[in-house]
């Protein structure tokens, strides 16, 4: 049996994931707060938005560095 398209949604949301880990089309599990996050990145503007990339970027880098140095 499968639920309808609303039933899994309710589902999706009730686990905290997204529907595409629900269904099986992703393996990453997608926070709430973060898609929230990344929706509300979407919704800068364009030198802003280059400028919260460049950070994330940074970060990142120096995270696998240090991951890389401990290892």
């Amino acid at each position: 049996m499968k639920p309808s398209i609303d039933i899994a949604t309710k589902i999706a949301n009730a686990l905290e994931v997204s529907l595409d880990y629900l269904v099986g089309s992703s393996d990453a599990v997608l926070e709430k707060a973060l898609v929230k996050k990344i929706t509300d990145i979407q919704k800068l503007s364009d030198e802003d938005k280059m400028c919260v990339h460049k950070i994330l970027d940074a970060f990142l880098r120096d995270s696998k560095a240090r991951a890389a140095y401990s290892a």
